[in-house]
């Protein structure tokens, strides 16, 4: 690892910046109005959460925000990626809008501005309304409309002032994690029947697009997909299959639909056994109304082999993840490969060519076990050189002809980390559970050195 003054070139106008989630760090779950989300229930219900952790308090950004924006202001970033709650705006997920939730984000998207930070805003972080669960959540077809009805509500108050618009986070992990293993909300284990859970959700990207242009928004939209390259653990046509699988699962359904207006053909194979009639005619035009730019949220490859059919069976998803050999991983266990992130990059591009727009890396960061040293101090040299390497794989690829436009650090703060509670920390600033104080750590001193060497740059 070498220092900022090191640091390779990016190019004039490119956006530095951190991103959070609301359930992750708002906290107030019952204030003003906000309703119950399907991780509220989830994080409630004993055993699913690390420690019974929920997100009642988190780190109570919905009192705190000023004091996170100034953090925000003196790290030097130019965006900040934040996501909206669904149940502040709507708590039943559909019917009026709560007055009190807009003006929350009425309130934070206006501090950013008067800090010269760019509001980029997700949509859709995960937090559902819970009643919209109870009427099936992602696996019924009214649900795409009712983000779409959410969205213009939001970009009815905020669409004059908001850069980015970002429609969904993530769609593929809700989609594996919340529906077919269950490990996330709304703990639900469909295995392939899920993929009704994966074309609502993009068909409600599409829709909230259109509902966005609808609303003559000043800001551009996109959306933000998890995408990894997925590499065979060995030359055994049979790993090959397996990671062409995991391919198909991870990206390709949540890519292809976007920017080619098709499934991949392996669809079928794929999602053997499930109802693929659940894509009506239309369905994949809305979904692939022309977007902005791409997010990439990037964290980790996959190695994959084929499984044992007495492990899992002889079925389509017959295969299973393995180690990196010789690879440093984080403290959720993931392996460092910086490399994976310009392959995936540089992929992209090569896949898609003009149908892909700008991207923005929306997240990448690390998890560590940093703790604070006697004198207070955390100096997270882990994350450093995470960031390091990975900032550098950008710039790898967009010198390979990528069009990166910017890049978003995940986390800001330390936060509820979903199922893993608050054992796992990601942020440039520390967050104490108890007192709520915030710490910045070393990687927070060396981000902004990073930033600041690119304003110094310049045009």
């Amino acid at each position: 690892m070498t220092g900022p003054d090191q640091f390779p070139q990016f190019p004039p106008g490119f956006v530095w910046g951190v991103a959070t989630a609301s359930y992750q760090i708002e906290g107030a779950v019952t204030e003003d109005g906000r309703g119950p989300s399907v991780w509220d229930t989830f994080s409630h219900t004993p055993g699913r959460t690390h420690d019974g952790d929920t997100g009642d308090v988190a780190d109570d950004h919905y009192h705190r925000y000023p004091e996170d924006l100034d953090l925000m202001a003196g790290l030097g970033v130019n965006a900040y990626r934040f996501s909206i709650a669904w149940p502040r705006i709507q708590p039943t997920g559909e019917g009026p809008v709560n007055p009190a939730g807009l003006a929350f984000y009425d309130r934070l998207v206006d501090a950013m501005l008067a800090k010269g930070i760019t509001p980029a805003a997700t949509l859709y972080h995960w937090d559902l309304p819970q009643a919209l669960e109870d009427k099936g959540g992602w696996t019924q077809r009214d649900i795409p409309h009712y983000f779409a009805e959410y969205t213009a509500a939001v970009a009815d108050k905020l669409g004059d002032r908001v850069g980015l618009w970002c429609t969904l986070n993530e769609p593929f992990i809700v989609t594996a994690f919340g529906y077919v293993l269950g490990v996330h909300a709304p703990g639900r284990q469909l295995f392939t029947d899920a993929f009704a859970v994966a074309h609502h959700q993009l068909l409600g990207h599409g829709l909230a697009v259109e509902a966005l242009r609808a609303a003559n928004v000043t800001g551009t939209i996109g959306v933000v997909n998890a995408l990894a390259p997925v590499h065979p653990d060995s030359d055994d046509p049979a790993d090959h299959v397996a990671a062409g699988i995991l391919d198909t699962l991870m990206n390709r359904t949540y890519t292809d639909p976007l920017l080619l207006g098709r499934y991949p053909e392996e669809t079928p194979a794929v999602y053997a056994g499930a109802d693929l009639s659940v894509v009506k005619d239309g369905d994949l035009s809305t979904i692939s109304t022309p977007i902005d730019f791409f997010g990439v949220n990037f964290y980790n490859p996959h190695r994959v082999r084929a499984a044992a059919p007495e492990q899992f069976g002889t079925g389509p998803l017959n295969f299973e993840t393995v180690e990196y050999p010789g690879v440093p991983t984080t403290a959720m266990g993931w392996p460092v490969v910086p490399e994976a992130f310009t392959e995936l990059l540089t992929g992209l591009h090569e896949r898609y060519g003009e149908k892909l727009p700008p991207i923005y890396i929306t997240e990448n960061g690390a998890a560590y076990d940093d703790e604070p040293g006697p004198d207070g101090r955390v100096r997270d040299d882990d994350r450093i050189a995470y960031l390091d390497r990975h900032l550098r794989a950008v710039h790898a690829a967009m010198a390979a002809g990528a069009d990166v436009r910017g890049y978003f650090c995940w986390s800001f703060l330390d936060n509820f980390e979903w199922a893993e509670g608050y054992q796992k920390r990601f942020g440039l600033v520390r967050v104490d559970y108890e007192t709520l104080e915030r710490t910045p750590k070393a990687s927070y001193d060396w981000y902004r050195s990073v930033i600041a060497l690119a304003a110094a740059v310049g045009p």
